[in-house]
């Protein structure tokens, strides 16, 4: 049976935060209106959202999913609200049958600084059972120096069968700029590792990605070879044994990146979208300026005018109490 992800969620938000939401809405084609018992609701596409008076705000829709995923945590809440943790286990040596194929993951997708990394990986036949052995798993499931350890014996395994494409900040805030949607700029960066992959790999007759957006958005951005290659998009598909692959050479590359970013700055960099990685960014902006942040951040996180001081100070005045 095909997995799905929810269509219905309901999350408890400050008052300050249920502001932001409706601050990111505003002037992206939503919908407003009004109900009872709420401080308004919206509506878009195959999304509703209702912020209820209790403080409760409410997601429903086939697209909710990954607006939460997307846009809500990165960049609105800069937090997570979705449990994550629960994962299927990754594939077992006795699973059968098995069918040499790639997969596709990314890293930094969630973090304020440094790169956004995509990476492709083709695991045959010779290649699973290697990789089964050496415990290869979600990343998320992996401590970073374990990452570091296992990225080596994955790229030994798979004989040079892979690819990555790192957009580094500056680069990744220009693509955001000229594509405008998160969605689309991960499709596009799916579809250039699926092409790189393909000239190491030419036998590869299928890839497996996790699924995010419009399952069309990878498919309209691919060339001429990606287009002949069967491409599944599924929900939780870090428990492929390819994909795992792909999301811990994806980790290791982000990691190594935000090293050699720090290095540059002079400071060392955080993960995610915390309190700890604003007070870096501020200490970044007081030394170096807007236009020194600006090389090593995602500018569309909502963090990014927050440590500008460029927060409308009207989302604090309408909170709701």
């Amino acid at each position: 049976m095909k997995n799905k992800n929810p269509t219905s969620f309901v999350f408890e938000l400050s008052g300050e935060e249920i502001c932001r939401v409706k601050e990111h809405l505003d002037g992206r084609g939503w919908e407003f209106s009004t109900l009872e018992y709420a401080f308004w609701k919206a509506s878009k596409g195959k999304t509703k959202i209702c912020a209820y008076k209790s403080g409760k705000l409410c997601l429903q829709g086939a697209e909710a999913y990954d607006f939460i995923t997307f846009h809500l945590e990165p960049e609105i809440l800069s937090r997570l609200v979705l449990n994550y943790d629960e994962k299927p286990a990754v594939e077992t040596e006795e699973d059968a049958p098995y069918e040499a194929h790639a997969g596709i993951d990314e890293s930094g997708k969630g973090d304020f600084f440094g790169p956004l990394v995509i990476s492709a990986v083709f695991v045959d036949e010779e290649a699973r059972p290697k990789l089964l052995k050496a415990g290869v798993r979600d990343s998320k499931k992996i401590s970073d120096k374990s990452i570091l350890k296992m990225a080596p014996i994955i790229r030994s395994s798979v004989k040079g069968a892979f690819s990555i494409v790192s957009i580094g900040p500056e680069a990744y805030n220009r693509l955001y700029e000229k594509i405008g949607n998160l969605n689309r700029l991960l499709a596009w960066g799916h579809a250039r590792a699926i092409e790189n992959l393909l000239e190491k790999a030419p036998n590869c007759k299928s890839a497996v990605a996790d699924k995010f957006g419009n399952e069309r958005l990878i498919c309209k951005s691919l060339l001429e070879k990606g287009k002949k290659i069967k491409l599944v998009q599924r929900t939780k598909a870090e428990s492929d044994i390819a994909v795992a692959a792909a999301s811990v050479l994806a980790r290791e590359s982000f990691l190594r990146g935000l090293v050699k970013l720090g290095e540059g700055a002079g400071c060392q960099l955080a993960k995610g979208a915390s309190a700890k990685v604003e007070e870096i960014g501020r200490r970044i902006l007081a030394e170096k300026g807007e236009d020194g942040l600006s090389r090593l951040v995602k500018k569309h996180f909502r963090t990014y005018p927050k440590i500008l001081g460029l927060e409308n100070p009207a989302v604090h005045e309408l909170s709701p109490k």
